[in-house]
C-alpha cells in the first residue's frame, strides 16, 4: 500500500479499522501472563476466526497480532531467538484472514522500555533498534501498512516512527493513549503529538484506548484542528470498570458505542474502530452508522 492509495481510501470516506485484539483473546480462553504473541501462534485459529469477523463485519484495516513482538519484550518468555520468523508466522495469520478483503498493519507499541529522558534505563538509540529490528521483519513479513499504537509517551513513539521510516515508505498511523482532558501519562498534549507526528511523516495520527468514545469529542476535534493528516479514533467501549471478580468490565454496549462514534467523525476523525472490550459487533454497527443505517 502505497500512500496516495492510503490517502485515497480515506478521502473515500471514513475508513474503518477493526476492535479489540487483547480482550478478545481473553475472553476466547488467554490466560493471564502469558505472552500473547506465544499463544497466539499455539491457537491460531483464535484469532484467525476473530479476524474474519471484523472483515465480515465490514473492517477495512485490520492489525496483524504483533503488538508486543520486539525482542525485548520476547525475551521474558524466551520467544527472542528468531523474531523475524515469529512475525512472519503472526503476518501470516492475519493475511489468511483478510484474505485480500482487507489491509493488514503490522502492529508495534511500547518496547517495555523507560527512555532516560523520562526517568528510564533505555538511550533512544536502544528504543530505535529495538523498533528497528520489529518494523523490519514486519516489512519482510509484507504488512500493508503499519500502526504504531496504545503510546504513551511522544518521544517513543517519535523513536517507532523513525525507525519505520528508516526501512519502509508504507504508510504509518500513530495512536497515543489519551485522557479525557487530551494529555497522556507523560504529559504529552493532543495538539503537540498531531504536530510531531504529522512533520515526521506520520501518514494518520490519533488516539486508542485509555476511555470511551463519550469522553473524547473536544479531544478529536482539537487534533483535528491541528492537522493536515487524516485523525484516527479507536476509543474503549467505555471506561472500565472492575467487577467482584477483578476482571475489567466494559460497559459500553455496540449501539451506545457507535452512536458516540458517530460524534467522533462529526469532530473530525475519518479512520475509525474500536479497543478494549469491543468485538465485530461493534465493528458491524459502526459500519451500519457510517453508510447511515444504524437504527
Amino acid at each position: 500500500m502505497t500512500e496516495v492509495e492510503f490517502r485515497s481510501l480515506v478521502e473515500r470516506g471514513p475508513v474503518l479499522l477493526d476492535g479489540a485484539t487483547g480482550t478478545s483473546l481473553f475472553s476466547s480462553g488467554m490466560p493471564m501472563g502469558v505472552c500473547t504473541e506465544g499463544w497466539v501462534l499455539d491457537h491460531p485459529n483464535v484469532v484467525k476466526n476473530l479476524q474474519k469477523a471484523y472483515v465480515e463485519a465490514g473492517s477495512q484495516i485490520i492489525y496483524a497480532p504483533t503488538f508486543g513482538a520486539n525482542r525485548h519484550n520476547l525475551a521474558w518468555y524466551g520467544l527472542d531467538s528468531n523474531l523475524s520468523e515469529l512475525i512472519a508466522r503472526l503476518v501470516a495469520i492475519s493475511k489468511e484472514a483478510a484474505s485480500g478483503k482487507a489491509y493488514v498493519a503490522g502492529d508495534m507499541s511500547m518496547t517495555g522500555l523507560t527512555l532516560e529522558d523520562l526517568g528510564g534505563e533505555a538511550s533512544f538509540d536502544q528504543i530505535f533498534d529495538l523498533y528497528h529490528e520489529q518494523a523490519q521483519a514486519l516489512d519482510d513479513a509484507g504488512v500493508d501498512l503499519f500502526v504504531v499504537e496504545t503510546m504513551l509517551s511522544l518521544e517513543e513513539t517519535e523513536a517507532a516512527l523513525d525507525a519505520i521510516r528508516s526501512v519502509s515508505d508504507k504508510p504509518v498511523m500513530c495512536t497515543l493513549s489519551y485522557d479525557a482532558d487530551g494529555t497522556t501519562m507523560y504529559g504529552t498534549r493532543c495538539g503537540e503529538a498531531v504536530e510531531t507526528l504529522q512533520a515526521l511523516g506520520a501518514s494518520a495520527v490519533g488516539l486508542n484506548c485509555s476511555v470511551g468514545p463519550d469522553q473524547l469529542e473536544a479531544v478529536v476535534a482539537a487534533m483535528k484542528s491541528a492537522a493536515e493528516i487524516p485523525i484516527i479514533a479507536k476509543p474503549n467501549a467505555g471506561l472500565p470498570l472492575i467487577d467482584d471478580a477483578g476482571n475489567a468490565v466494559y460497559p459500553m454496549g455496540p449501539m451506545e458505542f457507535a452512536e458516540n462514534m458517530k460524534k467522533l467523525v462529526a469532530a473530525g476523525a475519518s479512520v475509525i474502530g474500536g479497543c478494549c472490550g469491543t468485538t465485530p459487533e461493534y465493528i458491524r454497527k459502526l459500519r451500519l452508522m457510517l453508510e447511515g443505517k444504524l437504527i
